[in-house]
């Protein structure tokens, strides 16, 4: 089966044009790398769970020339070492106003709004959901900022999510093929 007749059963059109023109993957980190709940030991230390195939999509987005940037609200030393790991360089965290956020850090790579991909679940996402060339929110995300969206994942924030949104832009922009068989070839050796 080939990628277009995979994508068209799959996906509307408008989201498969949507998705070629992306040069970067924008997400918020809390209820979409996460499950949106917060954890705290019995000293206060904060944890996050993060899910793997997620984390294997976004370096899979990053290997096919995609920027990823991570930007979030609050601000944790646990996305901060989950991006140093992932290989994500553009992290910003502290900062509810997230399409300023987004569109300066569009203007510093020199990238269009329209050909961002940004996913997020809760009011300071909507605006930036609403700018950018294809608009993702997840199906744990409030209603009000679902309804701005030009796609909402089947996957929650937190599993798996993140890596339908990869797949996808994979997919569309015609690297899925090449991930595939890098993975084949791996496997005859």
């Amino acid at each position: 089966m080939n990628d277009i007749t995979s994508l068209a059963e799959d996906y509307p059109q408008d989201i498969i044009d949507r998705s070629r023109r992306v040069r970067l993957l924008a997400l918020d980190v809390d209820g979409v790398l996460t499950d949106n709940r917060l954890h705290y030991d019995a000293n206060g230390v904060e944890t996050k769970s993060f899910h793997v195939q997620d984390g294997h999509g976004l370096k899979l987005i990053l290997r096919s020339g995609i920027r990823v940037a991570l930007i979030t609200g609050r601000s944790s030393p646990m996305v901060e070492r989950r991006a140093k790991e992932l290989g994500i360089q553009d992290v910003i965290q502290g900062r509810e106003d997230k399409l300023v956020a987004l569109t300066n850090l569009c203007r510093e790579h020199d990238i269009a709004l329209d050909e961002v991909a940004y996913c997020g679940d809760d009011l300071p996402d909507r605006e930036a959901i609403r700018r950018v060339g294809l608009g993702v929110s997840v199906p744990n995300a409030m209603p009000y900022v679902m309804s701005e969206a030009n796609w909402v994942t089947t996957r929650q924030g937190g599993d798996g999510a993140v890596r339908e949104i990869c797949d996808l832009l994979l997919k569309a922009q015609g690297h899925w093929a090449s991930v595939l068989d890098t993975y084949l070839q791996e496997s005859r050796a």
